[in-house]
């Protein structure tokens, strides 16, 4: 489950947004009165969604959303006036007055925008340092020298013996040259 932020300058107001996707089954992780609370409690959580109004006593949203790590999403609730602006990209809006069902639809869309990053995220291969890289290169020479293997057939190798040990290619690498030392 995502993790919720409300920031509204009116205590009231967040109460109101709070209660309504309590009840539409959320969880609210925090509720703030100010830009620099919903910070530091964005810092704690370091994922999540920001519902949130146009203004707050320290900052406008803006500059909330700027200072907040792309692990955040926002979702700005504001005034049709407020709005005609435009918002920055990234920034969800919805218009007042509210409708509940617009508001829990429109946070439905950014979990499900967030949850899309977060699995390509994780289906991205992992960027190696050159470090890394040289540690299994160094790994399929060597077994490529001893066990007269092509670079192919070494690399395969050290993925399946990866896999079947529940890790990473570099750890198997590290694994490797230990063995080989004893």
């Amino acid at each position: 489950m995502a993790n919720i932020i409300i920031v509204f300058p009116r205590m009231e107001d967040g109460k109101s947004i709070r209660n309504l996707l309590v009840r539409s089954g959320y969880k609210i992780s925090a509720l703030c009165t100010s830009g620099g609370q919903a910070l530091a409690a964005a810092d704690q959580l370091g994922s999540g969604i920001v519902v949130c109004g146009y203004r707050y006593p320290d900052m406008i949203y803006k500059e909330l959303y700027e200072n907040l790590t792309p692990a955040f999403e926002m979702l700005l609730v504001a005034s049709a006036r407020m709005l005609e602006n435009g918002v920055p990209d990234g920034v969800v809006s919805v218009t007042m007055p509210l409708k509940a069902g617009d508001l829990v639809n429109s946070l439905e869309m950014v979990i499900a925008h967030q949850e899309r990053r977060r699995r390509r995220r994780r289906m991205a291969p992992p960027q190696r340092s050159d470090e890394e890289k040289k540690l299994i290169a160094d790994a399929k020479a060597l077994l490529m020298e001893r066990n007269h293997m092509s670079e192919e057939e070494a690399h395969r190798y050290l993925q399946k013996t990866s896999m079947d040990s529940g890790t990473n290619l570099v750890e198997t690498a590290e694994m490797l040259f230990a063995l080989l030392r004893m």
